[in-house]
């Protein structure tokens, strides 16, 4: 026997309290001294006997004071029968609950029972309870003279709260309500059920030498302690309907039949059901619910609690009981799976529905175990219903050891319980915050449960502006069909998507793009995970969807930007050029085969034009950035492009052959647009020793290969369409020349247009060194020290050229956003020319792009600041309108639509709300031609 008695007794010095449990352990076995025997020879008993002197005094003094009570230690049946036949009934009821909850907490300190089978287990025994006391209650009050003529008074008793929900706590109240239903003679019965409810109170309540059977709390019944205890069905029907608090509606969730007339319980849970899954739940019901929480923690810090209340404080019981219901009274209405009464059983259904990400269902079902079975230890303890941990360090070790904690080597067992502590409250604050302030929650609460007829959809539709009104209707059964996860979040979620939609530019757009985004992708989880978990990111998806084909067609294979639409801090980040430069080079290094480079670099464009084209469409651009924006992610998919074409070509940089592109036009400006070719030039150099027809032949290949590399078509698209057609002798010139051959060209045979072109040249990939030379050989010939009148004329003569021979045939001059008078080919011209004329003296000038160049004319006053002010509109309207154009079709327009609702979507696009059409034109009119009379002032007169 000495083993064994070394074995407890390490068992009881590693637990809680050492001391103090040794002094229960011995007080428990003088009181049955069959019991040393029995703790020595059965592991598990004398195991279960140090556990339970050392989680809880009260318990070890009632198996001390009552040494019969000891057999459920070793007694193999879990459940112990209710003597209903005992003459002292409320002796009987007490014991039967004090043997049954001492037998629960010894399995749960035994580690035979988990958790939620504790709650359950306690919740048995409180029905078992409730029922045996009904039933004696009824027959002790309707056998009295008074009510002996009544034949029957149907009552029932509902479980609330815990009980209902059978979570309850070794200390719990029991919440409950009563209810009967009227006989004939209504106002006897009704009497009484009163006095029935009271004397079942009264028995279950009644204060003796060994205490209660359970605390009876019956305040959550209308009108609280100021209403009858007991209510009709009728009555409780006419009170939520008419006068029933949000709170009231949340407490009915856990609402559970324990005793009584089985039918009439039945009937108030169909009440029940109604009451709290409502067609269309008030949003100001989840405000209310969401203030009453506040008022709850604001209670518990002003008292100085927070750090040490589990239950009420941040991170404890009620944040993970209040989140779960929260979502269970928006989401409940159109999915009965969310109605589990249990907090754990609810928290897997929202889980596994999709409603809660998976990640934090797990995360907090776990933590919400471990506050519970924290509750269950510091209950334990001395029996009461407390939720506050202890303030002394020996209080805290205790608990912790009670939960299974152990003093390991440099690490005691207070700091991992205060370390697991801090994680668990945590995680569950975090969560709760996310979910229980979920915006989305507001406007979902207001979307009705009833589905629509046919009819009624397509009357729906046609009122929230979709003009294909049968396409829509299809593109709604396809998103909500069937029982999927997300088909069932869709039909939620419809109401408020299609609002959204409705507030796009071209809402039948954005619901079809919606459609294949979520129906068609692969793994459409971030896309759901971003219409249940951000309203603002969702909503604004819908907006870029309806607004946006290019859009459409780029997000569903680029997911990462979906978490960024709703954070204007994150979105509107634009990485720099050597940010953009380092990423596609680190993204291209890994793939093996030239192909795989090619498809990389063209998700790398995508990825990032996506980017912009969100911000540009959301507001959170303007031109100057999306010009310069595209034009960065232009000069790094270009570097990246030299470098793969170097690398295939196996030319070693510098060791052969300097190469360089020169960005040219809207991309040499900076101010590139989501439909612009990249113009540009290819220059390159013959090293001392190397064979110039050697390295002119390597050139030529590298610059072919560059420009498959960048406008080759490939499964993923291209990535950029190539033009190298501003070279010397255009498209019969070489495609790349050395710096002298540009040299030599233009002192013999540029044109004025060619050396005007020069203007917007500027570095965009390659040899550095080599492109600054580029652009300091040029110089002279494009900032000359004066313009000669032969060459304005050449200037003046060659832009009325353009204009009667370059808009196309059908197009109306009059609306034409590059060549319309006043449009963005009439602006370039008078900027360019004012730069030629004074570039030479005014360095500042020397801009390559029209925007920063109308600033610096204006800060040298060689413009009137109105008549800056007038070019520098026009032009940001027509830009803007084209790349609208383009993300709105695909398609490379150049005019203003002629077809009306194109018109209008445009309009809307831009932010012209009222008569968007209309609006347009006349913004178009009013711009341009404010500019046309600056061009004719300052461009064609001297």
């Amino acid at each position: 026997m000495i083993e064994p008695a070394a074995g407890l007794l390490r068992l009881l010095r590693g637990g809680p309290d050492p001391e103090g449990a040794l002094e229960r352990l011995i007080a428990v076995v003088e009181s049955d001294r069959r019991l040393a025997g029995l703790a020595l020879a059965d592991v598990e008993i004398g195991s279960a006997l140090v556990a339970l002197c050392g989680a809880s005094r009260a318990l070890s003094a009632n198996i001390a004071a009552h040494p019969n009570w000891l057999d459920v230690l070793y007694d193999g049946d879990p459940h112990l029968r209710l003597e209903v036949e005992a003459e002292e009934r409320d002796s009987e009821l007490r014991i039967f609950a004090r043997r049954s909850l001492l037998r629960i907490a010894v399995e749960d300190l035994s580690g035979r029972l988990e958790m939620p089978e504790v709650g359950k287990r306690l919740a048995d025994v409180a029905d078992t309870a409730a029922r045996a006391a009904l039933a004696w209650s009824k027959e002790e009050v309707l056998s009295s003279p008074r009510f002996e003529s009544l034949a029957d008074v149907p009552i029932a008793v509902v479980a609330m709260g815990k009980w209902g929900a059978a979570e309850l706590n070794y200390s719990s109240d029991i919440d409950c309500l009563f209810v009967y239903d009227l006989v004939a003679d209504s106002d006897r019965a009704r009497h009484a059920a009163q006095r029935i409810s009271a004397a079942f109170k009264n028995l279950l309540t009644r204060p003796t030498p060994d205490g209660i059977v359970f605390r009876v709390d019956a305040d959550l019944r209308p009108e609280g302690k100021n209403g009858p205890l007991a209510r009709s069905l009728a009555s409780y029907t006419a009170y939520y309907q008419k006068w029933g608090e949000p709170w009231e509606s949340q407490a009915l969730l856990k609402a559970r039949p324990v005793a009584g007339d089985a039918n009439l319980g039945e009937r108030f849970t169909q009440m029940a059901t109604g009451v709290v899954w409502p067609d269309t739940l008030d949003p100001a019901a989840i405000r209310s619910i969401r203030a009453m929480k506040a008022r709850s923690e604001a209670r518990v810090e002003q008292r100085g609690h927070t750090a040490t209340e589990i239950k009420r404080g941040f991170g404890g019981i009620r944040d993970a009981e209040f989140a779960v219901q929260l979502l269970q009274l928006v989401h409940g209405r159109f999915d009965a799976s969310l109605r589990p009464r249990a907090t754990l059983d609810s928290l897997a259904s929202l889980g596994a529905g999709g409603y809660v990400r998976e990640e934090d269902a797990e995360a907090l079902a776990a933590s919400y175990r471990w506050l519970r079975t924290l509750e269950h230890r510091l209950q334990l303890w001395d029996m009461r219903q407390t939720h506050a941990l202890p303030t002394t360090a020996a209080g805290r070790e205790r608990v912790a050891k009670a939960m299974g904690y152990r003093d390991m080597t440099g690490s005691p067992a207070i700091d991992q319980f205060e370390d697991d502590l801090q994680i668990h409250r945590s995680s569950v604050r975090g969560i709760h915050e996310r979910l229980f302030y979920r915006p989305l929650l507001d406007a979902l609460a207001a979307s009705p449960t009833v589905r629509l007829t046919p009819d009624e959809i397509a009357r729906q539709l046609a009122a929230l502006g979709f003009e294909d009104v049968v396409s829509a209707r299809r593109a709604v059964d396809e998103l909500t069909g069937g029982l999927s996860r997300r088909s069932r979040l869709m039909r939620q979620t419809l109401p408020l998507v299609l609002d959204w939609l409705s507030s796009s530019p071209d809402p039948d757009l954005g619901l079809n793009q919606l459609r294949v985004l979520v129906t068609s992708t692969t793994d459409n989880a971030p896309i759901i995970g971003l219409l249940r978990d951000d309203p603002v990111a969702a909503e604004r998806l819908c907006r870029l969807l309806g607004d946006s084909l290019l859009v459409g067609r780029y997000i569903d294979r680029l997911p990462d930007l979906l978490p960024e639409l709703g954070d204007d801090r994150r979105l509107g980040l634009a990485p720099d050029i050597d940010e953009l430069k380092t990423e596609v080079i680190g993204a291209l290094a890994h793939r093996p085969t030239w192909e795989q480079q090619l498809d990389g670099l063209r998700r790398f464009v995508r990825r990032h034009v996506l980017r912009v084209a969100a911000r540009d469409l959301l507001g959170l651009a303007d031109e100057d950035e999306v010009g310069g924006e595209l034009s960065a992610i232009a000069d790094a998919a270009t570097e990246a492009a030299v470098g793969l074409s170097r690398e295939r070509l196996q030319l070693r940089y510098p060791s052969s052959v300097p190469f360089a592109v020169i960005a040219m036009g809207r991309w040499g400006g900076g101010e590139l647009g989501y439909a612009s070719d990249l113009d540009l030039l290819y220059v390159y150099d013959v090293l001392e020793g190397d064979d110039p027809v050697e390295a002119r032949e390597q050139a030529l290949k590298l610059s072919n290969l560059v420009g498959k590399a960048l406008g080759g078509v490939r499964p993923e698209g291209i990535a950029y369409r190539v033009d190298a057609g501003l070279r010397p002798e255009g498209r019969a010139g070489p495609l790349a020349r050395t710096l002298d051959a540009y040299v030599a060209y233009w002192e013999r045979w540029a044109e004025p247009w060619e050396l005007q072109a020069l203007i917007r040249a500027r570095p965009a990939a390659g040899d550095e060194a080599l492109a600054a030379r580029f652009l300091a050989a040029a110089a002279p010939w494009v900032w000359p020290e004066r313009l000669s009148a032969d060459r304005v004329r050449a200037i003046r003569t060659m832009k009325a050229r353009i204009e009667r021979e370059r808009i196309p045939p059908g197009e109306d001059p009059d609306f034409h956003l590059k060549l319309g008078p006043g449009g963005l080919v009439d602006v370039e011209f008078a900027t360019q020319l004012i730069q030629q004329r004074h570039g030479g003296a005014i360095p500042a000038l020397r801009n390559p792009g029209t925007l920063g160049a109308l600033r610096a004319v204006a800060k040298t006053g060689l413009l009137p600041a109105a008549e800056v002010v007038a070019l520098e509109e026009a032009y940001r309207f027509c830009t803007r309108a084209r790349n609208r154009l383009f993300l709105q079709t695909t398609q490379s327009r150049d005019s203003l639509p002629t077809d009306p609702d194109e018109a209008i979507r445009l309009g809307l696009s831009l932010g012209l709300l009222d008569a968007p059409r209309a609006s347009l034109r006349e913004d178009y009119r009013r711009l341009t031609r404010r500019a046309r009379r600056v061009v004719e002032r300052r461009f064609y007169r001297d």
